[in-house]
């Protein structure tokens, strides 16, 4: 871990384009009691059979947070109503604020663990987002000035009128117990509800028309890009635009990051509850990429899209890792990906093909880095040096471990690997954690950036 860190210290990184403030709730059984008393558990559970795939009023979101409960499993919504966003705050002290959107956590975690440059650029720079970045001098905004790229620290490069973009997430913890009529639940595992703010002014995922032409000059002052916030798109927008326009200008600056230098992209992919509008970006974005980070519901919605249901089918029903392991081949050739990183709760995967020029023992290492980190950052809250890794090395590979191995060298057995490399890691799993936001993003972030540390190595 230490060998990594020290190369860190030596990358530049961009990142771009989600950043928001995270307004997060710890909930607790009275919370939840409250919500059922006053929406009425039949109405709570005619509208989970409805599975409302947008927030418009609260029971659309008491509904997809119960049955988020029930699962265990963290879930993203999309809220798209400015009254039903006034009644959370109205409803819900939040617990705490903190930086949130997948740039927002990256770029503080990046810079904490000493990065030599990290660039984190979003089209909506409010101040109170700004001071939420970590004050260190590696962590910068790019600005052009006088024609001129400048890099600045966010704090001195917010815009006064900029909009604040706010998500609510709900913390939940494993074995809290509630009643919804006469059924009684237990939470299953820890998790998280997030209730994504989709209002139209955050939805243009661009690089402002200034910055643009000095892309090419990013890209050939950095080691990578992680790119992520497409989930945000809509498909129509009432200036009279739609997602085919903005998805033109996300492909633009992919080719201009990668000008002047062959940079790898990562994508971070996030639920897309829109099935035309997944495709869209799958199509568009995906092939132009070197990596993608998803996790295995994720898997199954593209799966879908890209016209094999069945299979998609049984990952959502089984959950079963030779299902995951064949869908992520799939991906990787029909999407012409260099790499597919795939983060579960019980286990992380790296698909590549066979001439990938690092080996699978370093695959798995790159791996190790991430659940590490993850680890990490839920037995703290936040990873604020690199130090704080210690504390993830001392957290156990979760008890399934074996299973998932054993099971994961079955699936080998059954299919064709010749032309992959294919490894897989049990998670360092903390079975009390602080907080379960942004750990896909450390994971995806810790293993990405170990990935080009070791390709570098290897040049």
């Amino acid at each position: 871990m230490m060998e990594f860190i020290k190369d860190f210290q030596r990358m530049n990184i961009y990142l771009a384009y989600n950043v928001n403030v995270d307004a997060i709730v710890y909930l607790n059984e009275k919370h939840i009691e409250n919500l059922i008393k006053e929406f009425g558990a039949e109405n709570i559970k005619k509208r989970i059979d409805e599975y409302p795939r947008e927030i418009n009023e609260p029971l659309d979101f008491v509904a997809r947070l119960i049955h988020a409960l029930k699962t265990g499993k963290p879930q993203a919504v999309p809220l798209v109503s400015v009254e039903t966003d006034r009644w959370f705050d109205s409803r819900f002290k939040y617990d705490s604020e903190r930086i949130g959107g997948q740039v927002g956590v990256i770029a503080n975690l990046l810079a904490n663990l000493d990065f030599n440059k990290v660039i984190a650029y979003s089209p909506y720079l409010g101040k109170k987002q700004a001071e939420m970045f970590v004050n260190k001098d590696n962590l910068l905004y790019p600005v052009v000035e006088e024609g001129k790229l400048v890099l600045k620290k966010p704090v001195e490069a917010y815009r006064e009128n900029d909009p604040v973009k706010i998500n609510r997430i709900f913390e939940f913890r494993a074995g809290t117990r509630f009643k919804l009529g006469n059924e009684t639940i237990e939470v299953p595992y820890s998790g998280r509800f997030i209730v994504a703010s989709r209002f139209e002014e955050f939805a243009r995922i661009e690089t402002s028309p200034e910055l643009k032409p000095h892309l090419p000059e990013i890209g050939e002052m950095v080691d990578g890009a992680i790119l992520s916030g497409y989930q945000g798109l809509r498909k129509y927008y009432s200036d009279g635009k739609d997602a085919n326009y903005y998805l033109r200008k996300a492909k633009e600056d992919i080719k201009l990051l990668k000008k002047k230098k062959d940079i790898k992209i990562h994508v971070e992919f996030a639920s897309i509850q829109d099935r035309e509008l997944r495709k869209k970006v799958i199509y568009n974005i995906f092939p132009l990429v070197d990596s993608v980070g998803m996790d295995e519901a994720e898997i199954a919605h593209i799966l879908s899209v890209l016209g094999y249901r069945e299979l998609s089918d049984r990952i959502f029903t089984y959950n079963r890792i030779e299902d995951a392991v064949l869908g992520a081949k799939i991906l990787l050739d029909e999407l012409n990906l260099e790499i597919l990183q795939v983060h579960t709760i019980y286990y992380l995967m790296y698909i590549t093909h066979s001439d990938n020029p690092l080996s699978e023992e370093e695959l798995m290492k790159s791996l190790e880095v991430g659940t590490t980190l993850a680890a990490a950052r839920a037995s703290l809250g936040d990873i604020k040096r690199p130090e704080d890794i210690k504390v993830g090395l001392s957290v156990p590979f979760n008890e399934k471990g074996e299973y998932v191995k054993l099971r994961f060298e079955e699936a080998k057995a059954k299919m064709r690997t010749r032309e992959y490399k294919i490894v897989i890691i049990p998670t360092r799993l903390v079975k009390n954690p602080v907080s379960t936001v942004g750990l896909g993003d450390t994971i995806s972030a810790g293993a990405f950036a170990s990935y080009l540390s070791m390709l570098r190595r290897k040049e």
